[in-house]
């Protein structure tokens, strides 16, 4: 896709604005055949300027005042402007903190619209002067590009996300020795074969995107000499970071529409909850700047605090029209301009919090339900935030998917030998119906995880019992405590082979246990060789080697691991069909679609379930082939054995159907053995380990 010569554009010798030809409705810069309309909303400003800059992006041309105003928007048309140009804006108000309100003209602010800009925004002091120093912040801005994307990118049909892959772009691909230098750790690099063949490896049907949008550091971090590794402190959410997409959109779209390719779907993590513009004392950028008591939400009994329901010192007014909007306009873009898929949305509580509480009836989900090009897009709630009644795992409505927190807590307190955890397992299994099974949701509807962005890698789970979060800069105080990980005698890096052994073998079991399970099993990237973050369970500020995957180390053996999982729960609708297992007969069939297997090969009893020194969980599971279908469809078969306990166990098999005898397909203590035909008798399930058998006509 060719792209403009941004660098090369040449500023009109006169540069005039009107209103008779505005175009109110159509916010941001918008081109027309003979100049460029401009469009901001603002309720409370008294004036908005434009500012054109130079070529270079350092030198404000002039200033015109928008000189339209219609319904809170300001608006207005620069004949000959064009493709290219600079700009920012200024906003002039009351500057009345205790009212809510923050104009300041002294600060320049980037169009909340914008779809590109000239370089990534870098925290300096001047960003958060008081007004009264009247200290000018455009040369520590960047610059919104006037450019036009074309909006004709395809996402692929609507599927449930399947197996899911997070994905921190620059970490993924900072120090892989195949990707050429230029576009290691940017976006580009994702469409490199050699990541694309080891997505296909693995079996990923999903790449979830940590966020894209342009993002500033942290006033704390750039103190500490540190920086925003994730990106969730966001500004302008239409336009990519130059640091992750040089080539603004087309490079994202580019490597969309190569996983595409691959039949691999993607979804952009977006942070709709809050901007980078912080606390009361934060840097003015946009919206504070532009309306801050529009854009935020303020304590009703203080209208100079903000509310901060999300932890990062302001939270958006997601109940308010313009905002409402702001956001639509957004994800419609991203859609539009590169083909997205769908969309995971960070602390996602905020965009259903109404005055009353969180409502699944809120506007902005009523919006997305209702809009033609998202309505059948993957949504996916991270249904969480700190707010009052923040935690609504389960409420989110119909078709939306969700995080899934109980699931990653429950499986790792069985894996890490607790008593009393094989109930609380066998419902995780099942597809948590105990949360979702309401409206009419299926397991599908769970994003079941052992580890995400936010916590101890993988293999970190098994290595440390305790954070070690110091590089962070915040004396071990941040990230979560209670993590319910193990380090198998040793915290941290040990050359025992034996505790090695012991890790490898509870990492596969915790992964096996996540393929099995009726739901969306998600993993990290890295996690599949396992990465390590060294017991670092908030490396959010860690821009290096902490969470940059080092390939060169990596275990190629616990990859082809996952790919076979990822496989075997692909063809074998028992382990995959999205219907909750609840005992009673399969869908077309005699036999209950779950049994729960004690030692002896027949259902656990009530004592069984009872008994807290059990560490071993059997279920026979049968789904019809192909999955949901209606009459004169196969029944298939699976039988997975979970074994905590630090002991093998013998366990007699239940009676397979006439002519059918089963096969050990996996066996996650020998990640490595071939399947293998069972000839009858007891079987040893060994301990710490995951045995998943298939029954097969013989």
């Amino acid at each position: 896709m060719a792209q403009p010569s941004f660098n090369r554009y040449t500023f009109p010798m006169t540069v005039q604005i009107t209103a008779e030809r505005g175009l109110p409705q159509r916010f941001g810069a918008t081109i027309a055949k003979d100049g460029v309309h401009f469009a901001v909303v603002s309720e409370n400003a008294e004036a908005i300027h434009l500012c054109l800059f130079d070529a270079a992006g350092t030198k404000e041309i002039q200033r015109l005042a928008l000189p339209g105003r219609k319904n809170g928007v300001f608006f207005g048309f620069v004949p000959g402007l064009e493709t290219g140009a600079r700009y920012g804006l200024r906003a002039e108000g009351r500057y009345a903190p205790e009212d809510g309100h923050r104009f300041d003209p002294s600060k320049l602010l980037v169009d909340p619209y914008a779809v590109r800009i000239d370089r990534p925004f870098l925290y300096h002091p001047v960003l958060a002067a008081p007004p009264e120093q009247g200290l000018d912040s455009s040369p520590y801005m960047p610059k919104a590009i006037v450019c036009d994307p074309a909006r004709d990118a395809e996402p692929l049909p609507f599927s449930p996300p399947g197996f899911t892959y997070e994905v921190l772009v620059r970490a993924f691909s900072q120090r892989h020795p195949e990707i050429p230098a230029e576009i290691r750790g940017t976006i580009a690099a994702l469409a490199e074969p050699c990541l694309l063949d080891h997505l296909e490896r693995i079996g990923v049907e999903t790449v979830e995107l940590m966020p894209l949008a342009a993002w500033i550091d942290e006033a704390h971090l750039t103190r500490l000499g540190l920086t925003n590794a994730w990106g969730y402190n966001p500004i302008t959410h239409m336009a990519p970071d130059p640091r992750l997409a040089p080539g603004g959109l087309a490079d994202v779209r580019r490597a969309v529409e190569a996983l595409h390719a691959r039949g691999i779907r993607v979804l952009l993590d977006v942070v709709l909850n809050h901007s980078g513009e912080s606390d009361e004392v934060g840097p003015t950028l946009s919206y504070r700047g532009l309306d801050n008591f529009l854009y935020y939400r303020h304590a009703e009994a203080e209208p100079g605090l903000l509310v901060n329901d999300t932890g990062c010192g302001n939270t958006f007014a997601a109940q308010r029209e313009p905002v409402v909007r702001l956001f639509l306009d957004t994800l419609r873009h991203w859609v539009e301009t590169t083909g997205i898929d769908g969309f995971r949305y960070d602390l996602a509580t905020v965009l259903a919090r109404m005055p009353a509480g969180f409502s699944a009836e809120a506007p902005f989900l009523a919006a997305v339900a209702a809009d033609p090009v998202l309505k059948d897009r993957i949504h996916v709630a991270e249904p969480w935030d700190i707010g009052p009644g923040g935690y609504q795992v389960g409420h989110f409505p119909p078709p939306w998917f969700e995080w899934q927190d109980r699931f990653r807590d429950d499986v790792r307190r069985f894996w890490r030998g607790e008593p009393g955890m094989v109930g609380a397992l066998a419902t995780r299994l099942s597809g948590s119906a105990d949360l979702f099974a309401a409206g009419g949701r299926r397991p599908s509807a769970s994003v079941n995880m052992i580890a995400a962005h936010d916590g101890f890698a993988l293999a970190d789970l098994v290595m440390y019992e305790e954070k070690h979060n110091q590089a962070n800069g915040e004396d071990n105080r941040d990230g979560h405590n209670d993590n319910h990980s193990w380090n198998n005698g040793v915290e941290g890096d040990t050359d025992d082979p034996a505790i090695i052994e012991a890790r490898g073998r509870d990492i596969r079991a915790l992964l096996a246990t996540l393929f099995v399970a009726r739901g969306t099993p998600m993993l990290v990237a890295g996690d599949e060789f396992g990465r390590t973050q060294g017991g670092n369970n908030n490396a959010y500020c860690q821009d290096n080697p902490v969470t940059w995957l080092d390939w060169q180390k990596a275990d190629d053996s616990l990859a082809s691991f996952v790919g076979r999982l990822s496989a075997l729960r692909r063809a074998r609708p028992a382990l995959s069909a999205d219907r909750f297992l609840t005992g009673e007969p399969a869908n077309g069939t005699d036999m209950p679609d779950v049994v729960w297997l004690a030692e002896s090969g027949e259902a656990m009893a009530e004592a069984d379930w009872n008994e807290a020194a059990r560490h071993l969980l059997g279920m026979s599971v049968s789904a019809l082939h192909p999955a949901d279908a209606a009459e004169d469809c196969e029944e298939d078969r699976a039988i997975v054995y979970c074994n905590a306990s630090p002991t093998d166990a013998a366990v007699t098999l239940p009676t397979a159907r006439s002519g059918h005898g089963y096969r050990l397909a996996i066996r996650s203590d020998r990640p490595e053995a071939a399947p293998v035909q069972l000839s009858g008798g007891p079987l040893t399930i060994a301990a710490r380990s995951v045995f998943v058998l298939t029954e097969e006509a013989i």
